[in-house]
């Protein structure tokens, strides 16, 4: 590897060529020199200038590193640690979600039920899957194929209503964004 320092700079550019011939330019957000481990931020691959793609890259890994631009080091305070705790609480909660999504999966519930059950989770994090009926606060049942006459509970309940109002919104964005895909295609065919 040519060109590798003991340390980069944050705020740095820096490219690589990866074991696979992939060659990666960014501003480096953060090096651990014990693992070798650089974090890149680089423009986003789908265009937007508001985002970037962020690559962790295995110096191990890498043929070549070359330091394009290279920024001195502040004088000033290090930069801030991270908050593992906040970190692991959203690693563990993805993690959940993800499994919750595999079992829907398992049980064969159609896209529609996928979309509801993310559209809830957003909001109510006591959510899960019961085959293919989606189960909130342990109170509220909504069946397949998951309209509004397929909540079941006690209809007196907050719990009941919350979730009957949730719904009633998944159901009316879903009908407008269905109907502006519509509009699109027609227009396209018409080009």
């Amino acid at each position: 590897m040519a060109g590798v320092s003991d340390w980069f700079s944050i705020g740095s550019t820096v490219a690589c060529k990866t074991c696979y011939n992939k060659e990666i330019e960014g501003e480096v957000l953060a090096f651990d020199p014990q693992t070798k481990m650089l974090i890149l931020k680089c423009p986003a691959t789908c265009g937007r200038m508001s985002l970037n793609d962020v690559h962790i890259v295995n110096l191990s890994l890498v043929s070549d590193v070359q330091v394009k631009r290279e920024v001195s080091p502040t004088g000033g305070d290090p930069p801030q640690s991270l908050n593992l705790r906040r970190l692991n609480t959203r690693v563990r909660n993805h993690v959940e979600e993800k499994k919750r999504m595999v079992k829907a999966l398992q049980a064969g519930v159609s896209p529609d039920g996928q979309k509801l059950f993310i559209a809830i989770a957003k909001t109510i994090q006591d959510i899960t899957w019961s085959g293919p009926n989606i189960i909130v606060w342990k109170s509220v049942t909504i069946a397949p194929p998951y309209t509004l006459e397929n909540i079941h509970g006690d209809e007196e309940s907050k719990a009941y209503t919350h979730v009957r109002k949730v719904v009633e919104k998944y159901v009316k964005d879903s009908a407008v964004a269905e109907s502006h895909q519509q509009t699109a295609q027609k227009n396209a065919s018409l080009q």
